[in-house]
């Protein structure tokens, strides 16, 4: 039997999807037609209609609207199950589809739109991951108009609910205009074009803040459209006036160059097929047998004269979206490189393998291995040295190719070009991927004009390389490294081998080493060439914390430079060329701190109980503790990481001062004015005035990293007009981001086997706040809501801690800020809420009350579904009249400030009749009162849904719909109250409404 769905080849075998789907349509088709049956269908009948639903609406065109519709009717699970279909379908059988089940795809992806289906965002990227580049066919190009023209039509609900798939969208579409505007004559592809321009300058005008998002590669392709007067007025503002795009924190398009481009988006234009084939290269196919699969994986794909455009996508992902494992990179499989080595002889035209050695090296050219992976720049070096001798020629074209961009392809901002390269090649080296640079720039089959040419840059790229990289970036306070630069590093390095290794015999090496008086390095090079071995660094580091304890035992006081100068050395480490293996180890160095200044009275990581008076004995300010924080929170190393776990796991509680010092920084920046709540002093107010000490030695600390070490004189104290809101609010921000890194650390490293979640550890640390006064405590809530809202929303325990800790003064404030819409408690999901209620229950009476104030608050203002939460809570049974008599008054004021929708009004008449079976009479009195028209009306609209049986209600008897009695009651006495005759009325609304009609009878 010929198939309805697919298009199958008579040898190919039938699809199981398909099978499924035809089978569940088959054995339910007379369901999928009028008149729909009224009864509920169990979860395995409820599996088997979406199965028959999606097939009729693919299949039956004529039919696709009242199937839908039934399926509306029915859904229960926020389509869940339905869109996961689709996903399938659209993943392994789009290629396949006829062309009209093509176009009702698309027409049924644009319906889950409508009704905001669960997951649908997941279906639309991977319909753009149907779309092939280089393929000019009428299926391709028309399924390019459909999604595109999708995406204007929705585009509110892209910028609300899908953020992803408009970058997804977006990097899609400038890639494929690439393609489509090579062929400018072309008036099949014109008005393709118009609108794929339309869409993608509209989103980078107008949601530039996302495009961001996507990273580096946002200008890659944005190169290739410049020749496009649209792009060209784009990329003119982007470079030239980067303010045009009206985004907070971005300032020059190094910040693009900096953030690295996630592996989604090369994913984005490799097809799920394609995407199966070329993992299966790279896994399985060994070396030496793979011409074959080559040659089939050519014909697929590669075959057509504009196809060949797809070989940089392809080396984008095989470069940054797989990354093989230890056992594949040992074996005899296919190398990655050798597959890219034949992408590139595979390039017919110039300008195609121009954009593929481009894609090859790109991410070389802004490397920084703090945010970058190697596994993404392996690749193109092993290409390069691998291809010595006998492929010489690639090796030169492509390390000729690579200079020629350090030196032309940003001429403005070379230096970052030239410390990326520096960089990437000598993290290569330093990790072993080649032994070293030597293979190419002592290579007698290379040019002696090329290995000169390397030779230079690698001499200036060291030394440019060495420089701190302090790049922009949108989040400035965890980008910017507070560290000694490497220079630096290595002064106070050789500095301490000077004084421990080349003393010399009248006794000047055995004085204490003044870590104050800077040293040259030069002497020490040229003299000693000393080499810094681990050994040394080892020595270095110990003698600086044997200092650390003597300075403490001598003056009773903590010489906070050295501290600080073995934080950042050690920190460091992966800057310097050290031979051998470096034996000190992040556990060993905070096991010896701690030590030393545990030995001499001091202990670290002490709890705050209290703000203390005087800002010269704050142990967050100016304390060890203070130091390793603001250390952590400004550069987030790994070390760092591994230090404070160590501390961590030997029951220092590091997790509770940082969240403590986040929440003080964020109250001072608040009561300071800096973010956005009350205007700032005038100038002639010093923020050392205003009595914020830790936000005044934390903006010092950050300023002096800026300026590279150098501090300002104490009296040259900013004024507090002149500070910089955004840049408090990022400092702020990035406190907060290093507390969650340390949470996640905490959790993976030391509470894996407890199945320990964030919000837990975030609890437990937030319990150590609880003595600290009302209204700092306040604040210090809000700010977790605010800041740490994935960890706090909706989370129990967080909750009643707050409404037991904080008295109905501080609570009435927070419902001032929720009904601002500054933060929420509870979330958007109706059923954590209704968890949250019936555990209150449990609660004590003045926590109860408290917590009604807030959810109050906030559902007023809130996008949840207050019919749907009310109608749960009353029919779960939980309402006890002894136990629940403060929520049901909470549901009663909640009900009374909300409008009386529809929805709302057609929940409180469905209400049953239990022990609070008033509470529906109360509500509709209340309404009849504040808004009367608006609740007749909705109330008309019910009772014509109800009649009709055309609504959406979940509550029926054996004979019907069950009505709530004391609604009906006070609905007669109204009317009658009002001169009308009430059960005429309500006679002529009910006509089939059985319970209805059995209470006016009465």
């Amino acid at each position: 039997m010929a198939s309805k769905l697919l298009k199958i080849g008579s040898l190919e075998a039938q699809s199981q999807i398909e099978l499924s789907l035809r089978q569940a349509f088959e054995l339910l088709e007379p369901q999928l037609r009028p008149p729909f049956p009224l009864t509920i269908p169990t979860p395995e009948e409820y599996l088997q209609l979406n199965w028959a639903i999606l097939y009729g609406v693919l299949c039956e065109p004529h039919f696709a609207k009242i199937q839908i519709k039934y399926l509306h009717a029915i859904v229960t699970d926020g389509y869940c199950f339905f869109v996961s279909l689709l996903t399938t379908i659209v993943n392994e059988l789009y290629f396949k589809l006829v062309e009209s089940a093509r176009i009702q795809l698309i027409w049924l992806v644009s319906e889950m739109i409508y009704v905001s289906a669960e997951g649908i965002d997941g279906v639309l990227v991977s319909l753009l991951r149907q779309i092939v580049g280089g393929d000019f066919s009428d299926g391709n190009l028309r399924l390019c108009f459909e999604l595109v023209s999708l995406f204007l039509s929705k585009w509110n609900w892209l910028v609300e609910e899908g953020p992803l798939v408009l970058r997804s969208g977006l990097y899609t579409y400038l890639r494929v205009l690439a393609d489509h505007c090579r062929f400018p004559g072309d008036s099949k592809l014109e008005a393709l074009r118009r609108i794929e321009i339309e869409f993608c300058i509209r989103v980078l005008r107008e949601q530039f803040h996302l495009c961001l998002k996507i990273g580096r590669d946002l200008i890659r392709l944005l190169q290739d459209l410049v020749h496009v007067p649209e792009f060209r007025a784009v990329w003119k503002d982007l470079v030239l006036n980067p303010g045009e795009f009206k985004t907070q924190g971005f300032e020059d398009v190094s910040q693009l160059y900096r953030e690295r481009t996630s592996s989604r988006y090369f994913l984005l234009r490799i097809t799920p097929e394609m995407e199966s084939q070329l993992r299966f290269l790279l896994t399985h196919v060994k070396l030496g047998s793979q011409k074959r699969h080559q040659a089939w994986f050519m014909r697929k794909f590669l075959c057509g004269s504009e196809r060949e455009t797809l070989i940089c996508d392809i080396v984008r992902f095989i470069c940054c979206g797989h990354h093989p494992s230890n056992n594949i990179i040992q074996s005899d499989v296919m190398p990655r490189w050798a597959v890219i080595g034949w992408l590139l002889k595979s390039c017919r035209k110039s300008y195609v393998e121009a954009n593929v050695k481009l894609a090859l090296f790109y991410d070389w050219l802004f490397f920084d291995e703090r945010i970058d992976n190697i596994m993404n720049i392996e690749p193109a070096m092993l290409l390069m040295v691998n291809s010595v001798p006998k492929y010489v020629d690639m090796t030169h074209t492509l390390l000729e190719f690579l200079l020629l961009l350090v030196d032309n392809y940003d001429i403005e901002r070379k230096d970052i070009i030239v410390r990326g390269v520096a960089s990437a090649f000598n993290m290569l080296v330093r990790r072993g991927v080649v032994g070293s640079i030597h293979v190419l720039t002592s290579c007698d089959a290379l040019s002696p004009s090329l290995k000169e040419w390397l030779g230079r840059f690698l001499k200036a790229g060291v030394s440019k390389e060495v420089q701190p990289a302090h790049l922009p970036r949108p989040s400035v306070p965890s980008s910017i490294l507070p560290s000694l630069t490497t220079s630096e590093t290595e002064t106070a390095v050789m500095g301490e081998l000077i004084a421990s290794k080349c003393a010399t015999n009248d006794g000047v090496g055995t004085k204490a080493f003044d870590a104050s008086v800077p040293i040259s390095v030069e002497p020490v090079m040229s003299c000693s060439s000393l080499v810094v071995t681990s050994e040394s660094l080892d020595d270095a580091i110990e003698n600086w914390v044997q200092r650390l304890g003597e300075t403490v035992r001598k003056s009773n006081t903590i010489d906070i430079r050295i501290l600080e100068k073995i934080l950042l050395s050690f920190a460091n480490l992966d800057g310097h060329k050290v031979t051998g293996d470096f034996a000190l180890s992040p556990q060993s160095l905070s096991s010896k701190i701690a030590k030393e200044l545990e030995l001499n009275g001091y202990k670290l990581f002490s709890p705050l109980e209290s703000f203390p008076n005087n800002s010269n004995c704050d142990d967050e300010v100016h304390s060890a503790t203070a130091l390793i924080i603001r250390t952590f929170i400004f550069s987030q190393h790994e070390r760092l990481q591994e230090m404070l776990l160590s501390w961590s796991k030997h029951g220092f509680p590091v997790g509770k001062c940082l969240l403590s010092y986040a929440l003080r920084l964020a109250y001072e920046a608040h009561a300071a004015g800096y973010l956005g709540n009350v205007m700032v002093p005038d100038d002639s107010v010093k923020v050392n005035d205003l009595g914020m000490p830790l936000l005044v030695f934390h903006m010092d600390v950050y300023f002096s990293f800026l300026n590279g070490g150098r501090k300002d004189p104490p009296e040259a104290d900013l004024s507090a007009s002149k500070i910089d809101h955004q840049l408090v609010a990022k400092l702020v921000d990035g406190a907060f981001s290093a507390y969650r890194c340390f949470l996640m650390c905490s959790r993976n490293g030391l509470h894996k086997e407890a199945d320990m979640t964030l919000a837990r550890l975030l609890f437990s640390d937030l319990v150590s706040c609880s003595k600290w006064e009302k209204k700092m405590l306040r604040f210090s809530f809000c700010s977790i809501f605010c800041h740490l809202s994935d960890l706090s929303t909706g989370e129990e325990d967080i909750i009643k801690l707050l409404v037991a800790l904080l008295d109905h003064a501080n609570i009435v404030f927070m419902q001032f800020e929720i009904a601002l819409k500054k933060f929420s408690i509870f979330g958007e999901n109706t059923e954590t809420i209704f968890y949250l209620i019936k555990n209150s229950l449990n609660w004590g009476f003045e926590e109860q009350h408290k917590v009604w104030g807030l959810i109050r608050s906030e559902l007023a203002v809130s996008k949840v579904q207050v019919e749907k939460l009310i109608l749960e809570i009353f029919c779960s049974g939980i309402l006890d009249p002894n136990s629940a008599s403060i929520a049901v008054d909470g549901l009663l004021m909640l009900c009374s400030s909300c409008m009386p929708t529809p929805e709302l009004v057609g929940a409180i008449m469905l209400l049953p009749n239990n022990a609070f079976q008033d509470f529906s009479a109360a509500v509709l009195a209340t309404w009849a009162v504040s808004n009367a028209s608006m609740l007749f009306d909705s109330l008309a609209n019910f009772l014509e849904k109800l009649d009709s049986k055309k609504g959406d209600f979940t509550l029926f008897s054996s004979t019907g719909i069950r009505i709530n009695h004391s609604a009906i009651s006070w609905l007669l006495n109204y009317f009658n109250t009002q001169g009308m005759k009430g059960n005429d009325i309500l006679n002529k609304l009910s006509v089939n409404i059985p319970d209805m009609k059995s209470v006016l009878q009465l």
